[in-house]
């Protein structure tokens, strides 16, 4: 009986012990990430492993493990889902130079992705767009005009990408210190703004000094900052696939920024190795090439070929077990482990999405988008009592120039036509024709719109551009090349129809236009009594526009990117050195500088001056200090921007440089002292070499409502405060 007992006692310690050791730890919320992860890997067969590296990843039902999608985007709103709210476009975020208002933006994003998610696992929906996992933002600097994708990116200078990129990261993945409200990723790193056409080939030849001050500069800011994720690019830089460099990934992301997230390919880069960049001559060979270099996660299905690449003796299943190990610990931090109901976020319900508090968050992202560009005899406001007022032309009610591309969808649009008609007094006469269409001659012969438009006091002409003349490679249908828009021109029907407009009309024309890019509007620019850059404003753009074109609201967006006068200007297309390019390192004059935007107030700077003169040492600091008056009848909001230029070198260095700015709100007849603090980080340029230095000398502060370049006082911008500092 005792000998039973003892083979009993003995038998259920082995149970125990077994059943202990089975106990998958990798779904326990309690244990470390460490801890599941090692877990989680150690029971996969090699399949499996290389199954759960491609964004699709399949279900292991035998662990319990449901499939999921990696594959989702939230550029400017929960994108290609549910109903949800559509804020303005990325550019038009970036004119709004607000970054605490973009970190309110990405949160609420964040809390519609968890909405929707939360139905979805409910209701056991495993889909495509269906994840917690999203490719934004994307912190490309817009370098040239012609890139379609550049209404994605916050423009062209990295320090305003940098703090508008952050701000989307911190709110898009939330506060909690252990979980994520959804994973951000920072994208295409790195050298990447077309052309669109190339992409799949094309070789990015570019220094080490316009990588370190022009390209980097944002995607180390969010790697700082705690970004999960990396998105590798399409092309080539200076002869590596971005998704297989050596420099880039190794060197760079993981040695010198210390990024310890996952690095994902674009969609089919890295079959891009062999198929395009013809690096080498097969799959297995490609995806050896990415897994050796450090990409963790391929979006496509390339890294199928792992299992013969590791039979070869390409590559390894270390290596597999690593790059798993970076996905898997994106996964624990997003709860996709964990069980239903063991998350903080998993609380977040439907009410979260498309609701009332996230579309007055889009109006008021729209309305501090709008940039005034030309505002004749102070045409605007308009009174909305007026006798008679006509809307035309081809955007006017199109809905695809609210949204832009990577957008979502939403059953309450404000176009331009519904917002301004909401706004007019009971008893004024609105009439509204397209006109013309977007962008080709009308066939029609008879042209009742622009003898009709003429009778009344004032015209509201909605030009410009959509979603199907600029964009991504295959999303911009109308496009001749790719989504790129090779000949900068806005549409020439368009001018002809502004010209019929004008001609022998005395009352105001206000034109409105729409678009992600710059775009030629000199001969718009002098039709025009006033003219209005509104971008792709989201679902309350209509609303938007109207507040400020019947003055309910100051307009203050500032723009974001450099209107060259012509592509006469530019660099060729093709060439990345940023000489010539932007307002960083144009010699030519643009039509519209960066940092322009014109008020309803009347804004001046006074009373520039430095705590000291000289900086000593690096960790010296200089407080700057200015003056800010409002001395009209109205109050705005002005963004105060200030920029700094070195002392002359032998190599190349920004003509100016913005250092820092604030979104101030004064009252009518109010001022206020503003404060910046630089130090000689702020200062630092990068040699020939790349290599980061403090230049002796002189330097200048400009403190103003736009860039330094002569142009923007031509246009109507304040006269800028400036003082000298020494560097010895």
């Amino acid at each position: 009986m005792k000998r039973i007992s003892v083979k009993l006692s003995a038998l259920c310690t082995m149970v125990i012990m077994a059943g202990a050791a089975n106990a998958q730890v990798f779904k326990d919320p309690t244990k470390s990430v460490n801890e599941r992860v090692n877990d989680f890997i150690s029971r996969l067969t090699l399949k499996e492993k290389v199954d759960q590296l491609m964004n699709s990843t399949p279900a292991i039902p035998r662990l319990g493990v449901p499939a999921y999608n990696w594959w989702n985007e939230a550029l400017h709103g929960l994108g290609r889902s549910s109903v949800a709210t559509v804020f303005p476009q990325a550019i038009g975020e970036a004119a709004t130079f607000d970054p605490v208002l973009l970190k309110k933006i990405s949160g609420a994003i964040g809390k519609e992705a968890r909405a929707q998610f939360n139905i979805d696992r409910k209701n056991g929906y495993e889909i495509h767009y269906g994840g917690l996992s999203f490719w934004t933002p994307n912190i490309n600097i817009f370098r040239d005009p012609r890139w379609g994708r550049g209404q994605e990116t916050y423009g062209e200078d990295p320090y305003l990408t940098s703090q508008m990129g952050v701000a989307f990261v911190e709110g898009l993945q939330g506060s909690d210190p252990t979980h994520l409200l959804a994973a951000a990723c920072a994208k295409h790193y790195a050298v990447h703004s077309g052309p669109e056409k190339l992409r799949h080939e094309f070789d990015a030849k570019v220094s080490l000094q316009d990588m370190q001050q022009t390209y980097f500069p944002a995607f180390h800011a969010l790697a700082r900052a705690g970004v999960e994720s990396f998105m590798s690019a399409y092309n080539r830089v200076n002869g590596e696939a971005c998704s297989a460099s050596d420099f880039l990934i190794d060197t760079v992301l993981r040695g010198w920024w210390g990024f310890k997230g996952h690095i994902v390919s674009d969609c089919d880069a890295v079959e891009d190795i062999y198929t395009g960049h013809k690096l080498v001559k097969t799959a297995a060979e490609a995806a050896a090439l990415a897994i050796n270099k450090g990409l963790d996660l391929n979006c496509g299905s390339t890294y199928f070929a792992l299992v013969d690449a590791i039979k070869q003796g390409l590559t390894s299943e270390a290596k597999v077990d690593s790059a798993l190990a970076s996905v898997t610990r994106t996964r624990i931090k997003l709860g996709l482990l964990d069980p239903a109901g063991s998350n903080p976020y998993d609380k977040i319900g439907p009410d979260e999405l498309n609701s009332d508090q996230h579309r007055q968050l889009a109006r008021q992202a729209a309305v501090e988008s709008v940039v005034l560009l030309k505002n004749k005899d102070q045409a605007l406001p308009l009174k909305n009592n007026l006798k008679k007022y006509y809307i035309t032309g081809p955007n006017a009610t199109n809905m695809e120039a609210l949204m832009g591309n990577y957008y979502g969808v939403n059953n309450q649009m404000s176009t331009i036509l519904e917002g301004i008609a909401g706004q007019i007094a009971k008893g004024s006469q609105l009439q509204y024709r397209k006109g013309i269409l977007l962008d080709r001659p009308n066939d029609n012969p008879i042209d009742w719109t622009t003898s009709d438009a003429q009778q009344a006091e004032a015209i509201f002409v909605v030009l410009g551009i959509d979603g199907t003349l600029e964009g991504e490679e295959g999303e911009a249908i109308a496009s001749k090349h790719f989504g790129d828009r090779l000949d900068y021109n806005i549409p020439q029907n368009q001018v002809d129809f502004l010209q019929k407009l004008r001609k022998g009309y005395k009352g105001k024309i206000v034109t409105i236009v729409t678009g992600g890019s710059p775009m030629n509007l000199k001969q718009v620019d002098s039709l025009s009594d006033a003219l209005l850059m509104v971008w792709y404003p989201g679902e309350e753009g209509g609303n938007a526009v109207a507040d400020i074109i019947f003055g309910k609201v100051s307009p203050s967006g500032k723009l974001p990117v450099t209107f060259p006068m012509s592509l006469d200007d530019l660099p060729a297309y093709e060439d990345y050195s940023m000489t010539g390019r932007t307002y960083r390192y144009m010699d030519k004059t643009p039509m519209f500088p960066f940092g322009f935007g014109l008020s309803y107030a009347d804004f001046s700077y006074q009373g520039i001056k430095a705590d000291h003169g000289t900086l000593k040492n690096n960790q010296d600091r200089i407080k700057v200090s200015v003056d800010l008056k409002n001395s009209s009848k109205v109050a705005g909001d002005e963004v105060v921007q200030l920029y700094v230029s070195v002392p002359q070198q032998s190599y190349q260095t920004p003509k100016y440089a913005l250092k820092s700015f604030k979104r101030v709100h004064l009252a009518a007849g109010g001022d206020e002292k503003l404060d910046f603090s630089l130090t000689a980080r702020d200062l630092e340029v990068y040699d020939g070499a790349g290599k980061r230095v403090l230049p002796k000398g002189t330097y200048k502060v400009y403190v103003g409502g736009s860039s330094p370049l002569e142009r923007s006082r031509q246009l109507g911008a304040p006269e800028m405060a400036v003082l000298n500092i020494e560097v010895r």
